[in-house]
C-alpha cells in the first residue's frame, strides 16, 4: 500500500510535468509562429489546452488518491481532525486507512510506553523534582514513571489535553502528587521505615489523576531520597548510636540465646540419661523375662537330656554286661576248645608214638631178621644212611675188611652209631631183594 501510495503521488507530480512540457510546447511554437501584427496573445494560441486540461485533472484526482490513503505504523495510532467538525471520534491503529482529502487530516500518537525521569537535584538527569516532608524539610526526589497514552481516548487528548502531554501532563501530576503524599510522613519513615508506601501511596495518586485524562501509568518508580545535608549528618550520627544500641540488644539476645541453648542443652542431656536410664531397666526387664522364658522352655529340655543321658547309661550298662557275659562265655568256650584241643593232641601224640614204636619195633624185627638171614646188607644200611657224605678213596686190593672198617669207623665218628645201633623210625627199612646201588669206588 505505501509503494502504491508513492506511485499516486509520482502519476501525478508527472502529469503536472506534462501539463507544463504541454504549455511550455505551445509557448515555443507560437514564438516561433507570431506574427508582429497579431499581438502578444497569439503566442499562447498554439497551447493545446484540452489536453493539459484533462492532464492536469488527472493529476489532481491522482493527488486526491494519494491524499485519502492514510499508513498508521507499528506502535502509532492516529487521530482523525476535520477541517470542518474538528476531532472526529475513533482511533485509527496501524494500518492503512482512507479519509477524506483536503478535509481530514491524521494526527499521530505513540501508543509504546514512556518514560518520565526526574533527578533529585538540578545536577541530576531529568527535571528537578522536591517536596517537602512533616518537618518542613525539604527533600529532593529521583523519580521514574513509566506510562502510555490510551489508544481508544485518543481523540480526548487530542481535543482537550495540552500539547505534548509527555511535557505538558504528566510531569506537573508527577510532581504534584509526590508533594501531596511526603507532607504525611517524617523524614526518617520516608527515608527508612515507610518508603514503599509513600511510593504506593504516589503511584496510586498518579494512575488516578492521569486516568481520567487517558493515560495508564503502568509504573511508578522511586529511585533515590536526597535529604538536606544538616539533616543528613544529623541523621547519620543518630543511626550509629541506634546501630551501636541495635548491636549491644544483638549481642545481649546472642548471649540469652546461648544460656538459654545451654539450659536446653543441659536438660536434653537430662532427659536423654533418664530415657536412657529408662532404656536400659526395660532392658534388664526384657531379658530378665526372655531367661525366665527361656528357663520354662529349658528345664523340659533339660530333663528329657537327663533322661535321655540316663537312659543312655543304662544302655551302655547293659551293653557292657552283655559284652562281659559274651566274652566270658567266650573264654570258657575258647578255654574247653583249647582244652579238647589239648586232649586231642595228647591223644593223637600218644597215638603217633605208640604207631611210631609199633612200627620200628616191627621194622627193628624185620631188620634183624633180615640182617641174621644177609648179615652183608649191613653194608646197604650203612651207605644208605651216609648216602650224602660219601666220598671216594683209593684202597689196596688186598685190603680185605678195609672198606668195612674205614666206614664203621667214620660213621660211629660222625653219628656215634655202631653196626649194632637200630636206625631212625623214621626211615624205611632196606627190602632183603634191594641192591646196592651206591658204594665206594675200588681200583
Amino acid at each position: 500500500m505505501l509503494a502504491m501510495k508513492v506511485a499516486l503521488l509520482c502519476g501525478g507530480f508527472g502529469l503536472l510535468a506534462a501539463v507544463l512540457g504541454l504549455v511550455l510546447h505551445g509557448v515555443w511554437r507560437g514564438l516561433r509562429r507570431r506574427d508582429p501584427a497579431a499581438g502578444d496573445l497569439a503566442v499562447f494560441a498554439e497551447i493545446r489546452w484540452a489536453q493539459a486540461g484533462r492532464l492536469s485533472a488527472v493529476a489532481v484526482l491522482l493527488f486526491l488518491a494519494h491524499g485519502s490513503v492514510v499508513i498508521v505504523p507499528s506502535g502509532m495510532a492516529g487521530v482523525r481532525v476535520s477541517q470542518l467538525s474538528g476531532t472526529r471520534p475513533g482511533t485509527l491503529y496501524p494500518g492503512v486507512h482512507l479519509i477524506r482529502p483536503l478535509f481530514d487530516t491524521v494526527e499521530l500518537y505513540s501508543t509504546r510506553d514512556q518514560l518520565l525521569t526526574t533527578g533529585p537535584a538540578a545536577g541530576g538527569k531529568g527535571d528537578v523534582l522536591s517536596a517537602q516532608t512533616k518537618e518542613g524539610l525539604s527533600l529532593g526526589l529521583a523519580v521514574t514513571v513509566r506510562y502510555r497514552l490510551d489508544p481508544q481516548r485518543l481523540d480526548h487528548i487530542h481535543a482537550d489535553l495540552p500539547q505534548p502531554v509527555e511535557t505538558q501532563i504528566v510531569p506537573p501530576v508527577v510532581a504534584s502528587a509526590f508533594r501531596e503524599v511526603l507532607p504525611q510522613y517524617m523524614v526518617r519513615e520516608i527515608f527508612a521505615t515507610r518508603r514503599e508506601e509513600v511510593r504506593l501511596k504516589a503511584a496510586q495518586a498518579i494512575g488516578r489523576k492521569l486516568r481520567e485524562d487517558g493515560i495508564e501509568v503502568k509504573e511508578v518508580m522511586l529511585r533515590d531520597i536526597v535529604l538536606p545535608a544538616e539533616y543528613a549528618r544529623g541523621l547519620e550520627g543518630l543511626l550509629l548510636k541506634q546501630q551501636e544500641d541495635e548491636r549491644m540488644v544483638f549481642e545481649l539476645q546472642i548471649k540469652e540465646k546461648e544460656v538459654r541453648r545451654a539450659e536446653l542443652q543441659a536438660e536434653a542431656e537430662k532427659a536423654r540419661q533418664v530415657k536412657q536410664a529408662e532404656g536400659q531397666a526395660q532392658v534388664r526387664v526384657l531379658q530378665a523375662k526372655g531367661e525366665a522364658d527361656a528357663m520354662q522352655h529349658t528345664l523340659p529340655l533339660k530333663e528329657k537330656q537327663i533322661q535321655q543321658t540316663r537312659l543312655e547309661a543304662e544302655a551302655r550298662k547293659e551293653a557292657t554286661l552283655k559284652n562281659a557275659e559274651a566274652a566270658a562265655q567266650a573264654k570258657v568256650i575258647e578255654s574247653k576248645a583249647d582244652l579238647e584241643r589239648s586232649r586231642l593232641m595228647a591223644d593223637a601224640e600218644a597215638n603217633r608214638i605208640r604207631v611210631t614204636s609199633a612200627a620200628d619195633a616191627e621194622r627193628m624185627r624185620q631188620e634183624a631178621l633180615v640182617l641174621k638171614d644177609n648179615p652183608l646188607l649191613i653194608h646197604k644200611i650203612v651207605a644208605e644212611r651216609l648216602s650224602d657224605k660219601m666220598q671216594i678213596m683209593m684202597v689196596p686190593m688186598d685190603g680185605r675188611n678195609f672198606f668195612a672198617n674205614d666206614v664203621l669207623r667214620a660213621a660211629s665218628t660222625l653219628g656215634g652209631m655202631t653196626p649194632s645201633t637200630p636206625a631212625e623210625p623214621e626211615e624205611k627199612p632196606a627190602k632183603p631183594t634191594e641192591r646196592v646201588t651206591k658204594g665206594t669206588r675200588h681200583q
